[in-house]
């Protein structure tokens, strides 16, 4: 879950900004007049005494707060509530993929399902039970159509979902 958040926020800085991040973040988070601001912050945050840069920390454990940690030399931390938290104990279920599987076959629709949050070759193939070799020969057809993206993390290549996937299962979930 701390995987995706921090991919849909990375994305949706490559995509809109900053501006469009910090005001999707949170509540009480806004970016305007090319600063951002903090409602309720008891003491305020100046380059001069939090110092440059500022570590965006997602978290299943804040609750519905914000937490701020400023320790120089460190650059400030700000620690919000990750995407899907509501869910995170929730069982998922994923409908309408009955007219995609028609089109791309069983195995790449239930690999597009499973990566509601990034995962590896292998965790894909230990979640779904095919091998790891018909994962990745899947994951690359996903690829080349524009489904998924790889990143690397670490060790590990990481897929997701794009944005193409996104309104792809969202189509076939309402039919």
């Amino acid at each position: 879950m701390l995987d995706a958040d921090i991919f849909y926020r990375a994305r949706m800085v490559a995509e809109h900004g900053a501006g469009h991040l910090f005001n999707d973040l949170h509540t009480s988070v806004s970016w305007d007049d090319n600063a951002l601001r903090m409602a309720r912050r008891k003491q305020p945050l100046t380059r001069e005494t939090a110092g440059t840069g500022l570590l965006l920390i997602p978290s299943a454990f804040t609750g519905p707060g914000l937490r701020t940690r400023v320790t120089l030399p460190d650059p400030p931390q700000l620690v919000y509530p990750a995407r899907g938290v509501g869910s995170l104990w929730k069982a998922r279920t994923i409908t309408g993929t009955e007219t995609l599987t028609a089109v791309l076959g069983r195995s790449r629709t239930l690999l597009l399902t499973e990566l509601e949050t990034p995962a590896s070759t292998t965790e894909l193939a230990r979640r779904t039970g095919l091998s790891a070799a018909g994962v990745s020969q899947c994951l690359i057809a996903l690829r080349n159509a524009g489904l998924v993206s790889a990143h690397r993390a670490g060790r590990s290549v990481l897929y997701a979902r794009t944005a193409a996937a996104e309104t792809l299962l969202e189509a076939a979930s309402a039919t």
